[in-house]
């Protein structure tokens, strides 16, 4: 036993050191600035005591990459012929791999290439190995040293990111981790361009190096008894034993998680195995993983849900005559209400959007789906309550939906997306090129409409006038038009051309983000007011969501809060509707201003009909809200429910901060009625019962 003991020392230190990083990582985050809380000695304890077993345990099937490469080492594998034999495989798969006719090929992408560098360096390795016996204990221990470097260094980057992740977020990784892992390009892009790179990857690798070499000198005589045949089946029954324990205790350790203090429970879990449970879990079922109804029961609430589910149609009759303008939508990336001074900012950093809301109708207690842009792409496209999991957006099956696009075409529009950076990003340009949207993008743009850009994209001043542009050529055909303008300027790393606005550009600040985008708006609406179809343009603008979303409960109210206005000078007549309102319904209104005769999917309603009941939706992946009446019910995954009553910290119309104050006994009428929506639009997605009227347009 103690011989096999011996055996683990490898296994041993990278493991303690895994645990020492995750303990201080969790202390960093403990006393982040962003951990708004107070702690009890209970939730103290539950950090420290649960949050240490998560790292074990989780480090146990991590580290098996580690066990594995050491058991592989071996002298016997280089006698003749097993040597010989061994490298011609190499060289056999490696030549499989050149001939560009291999399994990797047919996927695509840079797989080819990452199978050839790694196969090609295995047999470089192993032949310099094989044949140069001599030299052979220094290239294995150089491999070794080489090896422990990379688990150190991706250790201590792990600890980095969840910093960073941390301190945008106020959460462990979660879906957006996913994304950030999905579309490298961009956010490596955006690290680059955010922060002081070289500084910070240079302490990383001092830091690496030097732990690195402390773990080799009390690792090193592994090599020097490198354990036989009988040793090696010994660690890897005990290894995988190890493995089975670990996955039997992680989720039932995650089950302890039940803390009404939301950071109390991440800083108990473990980050990376929150990443596997957001990469495994893109896709939530909600008649498995929330609390239910019976589908009769549904019908109940056809007031509430605004369609059935077996016949999902509303037909929405105005009695007026119908006005065919154009429309021109605008979401503006990450506009929290509290950067405006009608909110209460005194900083004037959305002077323009100040002005415009006292000439719009200006909705002033409207609040976002989500944390994320595709939320708000899917609110205000298919004015569809947040469903568990991601976004329609971002899945498969996400073409030829019920949208507001579709609505539009139904009446002879053109219809086009407008992005200023690569719409591959987030799927854009799959979920509107599949609903029946033109896509103008960053691609579109010719490199003279081009002045600044950076990892998002084109600086929205140039996607106004390309905007402009686009909306001249649509006006010279004679029919109308709906556009849909995502800006993308108020983005980490918030640069912008220089000289624009009394905010520097080399400030990165959040600030100078919002004001910029403040600013290429009004260069927009400048441009828009000489051009011959405004007039005839209804202007609908609104953010996709908040600038943050973290807090101390679930769902912070004020990190939904999002302003949203109608402009439309002669037709629509400027004034403030104080009214509780979701993102959904904003399309649905403008449709109804515009007295649209159509018939409608929409679960999102026009706010000014007699039988509009106010009431909200704000959601993560999977935390569901539903707010009304001054209450803000939650349902979540392992049939949770909570409620809170909601108490306005001033009497104002523009108040964004609640103290959301848990209730002692759940109101089941809006227990009922948040089960009731939410089900209904995940059975509705799921049955495929929310596509286009339309027949799909065989070109998209």
């Amino acid at each position: 036993m103690k011989n096999l003991l011996k055996h683990y020392v490898v296994y041993k230190n990278i493991a303690l050191f895994y645990l020492i990083v995750s303990l201080l990582t969790r202390l960093v985050l403990l006393f982040h600035p962003i951990t708004q809380s107070h702690f009890s000695f209970i939730d103290y304890l539950k950090i420290f005591s649960i949050g240490i077993l998560n790292d074990l345990f989780v480090f146990i099937p991590i580290g098996s990459l580690l066990w594995l490469y050491l058991i592989f080492i071996s002298n016997t594998k280089y006698k003749k012929p097993f040597g010989y034999i061994i490298l011609g495989v190499f060289v056999s798969i490696l030549l499989y791999i050149l001939s560009g006719k291999s399994i990797l090929s047919e996927y695509g992408g840079v797989l080819p290439e990452i199978g050839l560098a790694f196969v090609g360096l295995k047999t470089i390795l192993f032949a310099l190995l094989l044949f140069f016996e001599k030299y052979r204990k220094k290239i294995r221990f150089v491999l070794f040293s080489f090896t422990l470097f990379l688990f150190v260094l991706l250790i201590i980057q792990n600890a980095v990111s969840e910093f960073f992740f941390w301190n945008e977020f106020g959460v462990r990784y979660n879906f957006i981790a996913v994304d950030y892992l999905v579309y490298t390009n961009t956010v490596i892009g955006n690290i680059m361009e955010s922060y002081p790179v070289v500084p910070l990857f240079s302490i990383i690798g001092i830091v690496a190096v030097l732990s690195t070499y402390f773990i080799i000198q009390k690792s090193k005589k592994y090599l020097d008894e490198i354990p036989n045949i009988k040793a090696k089946i010994s660690i890897v029954l005990g290894q995988l034993a190890l493995i089975a324990l670990a996955l039997f205790t992680i989720p039932n350790l995650a089950k302890k998680e039940d803390s009404s203090n939301v950071f109390t429970n991440e800083l108990q879990s473990n980050g990376l195995y929150k990443f596997y449970l957001a990469f495994m879990n893109s896709e939530l079922d909600f008649m498995k993983f929330y609390d239910t109804m019976p589908e009769n029961e549904l019908a109940n609430f056809e007031n509430i849900t605004h369609v059935k589910l077996n016949q999902n149609i509303v037909h929405i009759q105005p009695t007026e005559k119908e006005v065919q303008k154009n429309v021109v939508l605008i979401t503006i990336e990450s506009m929290s209400a509290e950067f405006m001074k009608h909110y209460g900012n005194n900083e004037n950093i959305t002077p323009f959007l100040d002005e415009l809301a006292d000439k719009s109708l200006f909705f002033t207690n409207l609040y976002a789906t989500g944390n994320r842009t595709v939320r708000g792409l899917e609110a205000v496209t298919l004015c569809l309550p947040p469903t568990p999991g991601e976004s329609v957006v971002k899945r498969k099956d996400n073409k030829n939906k019920f949208s507001t696009g579709s609505i539009f075409k139904s009446k002879g529009y053109q219809i086009k997306y407008l992005y200023g950076g690569d719409a591959f990003f987030d799927n854009m340009q799959d979920f509107y090129g599949g609903n029946g949207y033109d896509i103008v993008d960053k691609a579109n743009l010719k490199s003279n409409e081009i002045s600044f850009s950076n990892i998002w994209g084109v600086c929205d001043e140039d996607m106004a006038k390309k905007a402009i542009k686009v909306m001249n050529e649509e006006h010279q055909t004679g029919k109308p038009f709906f556009n849909h303008w995502m800006t993308v300027s108020n983005h980490r790393p918030f640069t912008y051309p220089d000289g624009k606005i009394d905010i520097p550009a080399n400030s990165k600040s959040r600030n100078g983000g919002v004001k910029y985008t403040d600013y290429a708006l009004k260069q927009f609406f400048t441009l828009a007011e000489k051009q011959p179809w405004f007039k005839n343009t209804v202007f609908v603008i609104v953010a996709d969501h908040c600038a943050s979303s973290s807090g101390k409960v679930e769902l912070p109210l004020e990190k939904y809060r999002i302003p949203a206005m109608i402009y439309a000078p002669g037709f629509i007549k400027p004034q403030e509707c104080h009214t509780l309102m979701s993102q959904i319904d904003l399309m649905p209104t403008t449709l109804g201003l515009l007295h649209f005769n159509y018939k409608s999917k929409f679960f999102g309603q026009d706010v000014f009909t007699p039988h509009y009941s106010p009431r909200a939706f704000i959601a993560t992946y999977q935390d569901l809200g539903y707010v009304k009446d001054n209450y803000l019910t939650i349902i979540s995954p392992v049939k949770r429910v909570k409620q809170f009553l909601l108490k306005p910290k001033s009497n104002s119309n523009y108040e964004i901060y609640y103290d959301e104050i848990p209730t002692e006994n759940i109101n089941n009428k809006y227990k009922k009625e948040t089960i009731a929506i939410y089900q209904l639009a995940s059975s509705i997605l799921k049955k495929k019962k929310y596509q286009s009227l339309m027949i799909p347009n065989k070109n998209n």
